[in-house]
């Protein structure tokens, strides 16, 4: 049994050589490499899971690369409409926020959520004053404000359907951890914006504890990336824990069954970060790639491609 593992990723989608200039993927690898070092560094000291996943998720929120907390897409109104959700797998607690504007960091209300509000689901406005309430960071739209991403909704905000995520391929930017401390315990950790051009407060599977988000020590930790609606109808997260609790399945058997079979005959896209109660990963996806690494005693990588 590995003493700890973690891993982390920022989305799924057409992420290929031939679409990435040599400067992004140098960027792109510094910011997940940072990220993942940030929960390192907490587990390698003893720290717990559920301490080390916020810690590698409020990293990628605070990076405008990936399409959560400050990255995050614009909503069909020219808004912002931030998801995430954390569960820790000893107790089974979990916290989840769906539909906040101005809390710079989403996981961190998700967080407080869990630990303080009585409830496991909050959304909108009144989220965002139990988050004043809790005295956490609030920042204005022009904090949230990326050029690239407010040129991807301009050449689209004018159609009746959305982008998945913020480019003309097709990308999930949702990012998350997982991870499995000293102390046996696990825990998984999800945020996003959502979709580009978004309407009518659409809520995907990140927030949504079972469908993009999941842990239980008596299996897995589960963060998922990849086009909600599909997560969301095949309970993503939650079946692949109960195919490794009810059928005796490892996470590697589990993963590959519900994304590369049970996903992609439904026709969804995208994938997910696992790690089990004995620290083994899995990293599966059926896209083009995921931006992606993990880190254990052993070992630490940063993987884009397939």
């Amino acid at each position: 049994m590995r003493t700890f593992s973690i891993a982390i990723h920022g989305g799924a989608g057409t992420i290929t050589r031939s679409l990435m200039s040599s400067e992004k993927e140098k960027l792109y690898r510094e910011a997940l490499t940072y990220a993942l070092n940030q929960g390192e560094e907490i587990l390698r000291k003893n720290g717990t899971a559920l301490d080390a996943v916020t810690a590698a998720v409020v990293a990628l929120e605070n990076n405008p690369l990936f399409n959560a907390g400050k990255g995050a897409v614009f909503t069909n109104t020219g808004k912002h409409e931030m998801d995430a959700a954390i569960m820790r797998g000893d107790t089974l607690e979990a916290g989840a926020v769906a539909g906040i504007s101005a809390v710079k960091n989403p996981i961190l209300l998700a967080k407080e959520i869990m630990q303080f509000s009585g409830h496991v689901f909050l959304a909108g406005n009144q989220a965002e004053d139990f988050a004043r309430s809790r005295g956490l960071a609030f920042e204005t739209p022009e904090y949230f404000h990326d050029e690239f991403r407010f040129g991807q909704w301009m050449s689209v905000k004018d159609e009746e359907g959305y982008q998945l995520d913020h480019t003309d391929e097709k990308k999930f930017g949702t990012v998350g951890a997982v991870a499995k401390d000293a102390f046996g315990n696990l825990a998984a950790a999800t945020s996003t914006g959502g979709m580009t051009n978004k309407r009518w407060g659409r809520i995907g599977d990140s927030p949504v504890i079972g469908a993009g988000t999941y842990a239980n020590n008596e299996s897995c930790a589960i963060s998922c990336t990849g086009h909600g609606e599909f997560f969301i109808r095949a309970v993503v997260a939650y079946d692949i824990h109960c195919l490794m609790v009810y059928k005796g399945l490892s996470l590697q058997q589990a993963c590959e069954l519900v994304v590369n079979d049970k996903l992609v005959k439904m026709g969804g896209e995208g994938g997910l970060i696992a790690v089990d109660h004995l620290g083994n990963i899995a990293l599966p996806f059926n896209s083009e790639g995921m931006y992606r690494g993990f880190a254990t005693p052993e070992e630490s990588i940063i993987e884009i491609y397939k």
